[in-house]
């Protein structure tokens, strides 16, 4: 299991006052980090109020909605840490043991980052280890994060990136799973036609990202 040491938690979170109390508290007990950061990305609810309470080293609020990476991005400029550890703000169920699972392999030097799958059943779970990486849960080496142009980690272009510089640059990544973590599902947030379309919007710009950060890389704009 790691030891705390220079790792930053940076979580990005829109109007999520129902997990997120939880999730800081997690963070916070596990003992992992120096830093526990909440970037507020336009919240109207009580989402930067509850994460203070719930013991968060550093809570901002943006003033409206700019997207989760660049919500990221705001996070890390409020840390000098080495390592970072990214965490969806709408989890179920998570542990100090998921946290430990996923930094071990990048403290250790095993990775340079490491990605959280988390629990969708046996057969999706085997699914998704041949599926792109875009699990919110992962631990990294700050300099890869760094390199990467900031155009290119805004919205769903951030995990795409990360995962397009490792394998541009043969640097180690890899998944672990993580049992019993779920998320809150957007039918659950906003009901069941919007979340469906949100989904579909969602599975867009995941593609629209990739097609964009594949181009870049051509043009030898992320290097």
């Amino acid at each position: 299991m790691p030891t705390k040491g220079n790792i930053a938690a940076v979580v990005a979170a829109y109007n999520e006052e129902k997990t997120i109390g939880a999730i800081v508290k997690t963070l916070v007990r596990s003992g992992f980090f120096r830093e526990v950061i909440v970037i507020s990305d336009g919240s109207s609810d009580r989402t930067a109020e509850i994460a203070r309470e719930a013991g968060a080293d550093l809570v901002h609020g943006l003033p409206w909605k700019h997207g989760k990476g660049a919500a990221i991005m705001h996070g890390v400029t409020h840390t000098d840490a080495p390592l970072l550890f990214f965490c969806d703000a709408d989890l179920h169920g998570l542990t100090v043991e998921h946290i430990g699972r996923v930094l071990e392999p990048v403290l250790s030097g095993k990775l340079s980052m490491c990605v959280g799958l988390r629990d969708r059943g046996k057969l999706m779970m085997k699914i998704s280890r041949h599926l792109p990486l875009i699990g919110g849960e992962r631990a990294l080496r700050r300099n890869i994060f760094e390199a990467i142009p900031d155009k290119y980690l805004q919205g769903f272009m951030l995990e795409t990136s990360l995962n397009y510089y490792c394998r541009m640059h043969k640097l180690p990544y890899g998944t672990v799973e993580l049992k019993g973590l779920h998320i809150r599902r957007k039918m659950q947030k906003v009901g069941l036609v919007r979340g469906l379309g949100e989904y579909v919007g969602m599975a867009y710009q995941m593609l629209r990202a990739a097609i964009i950060i594949r181009q870049a890389g051509w043009r030898g704009e992320i290097r």
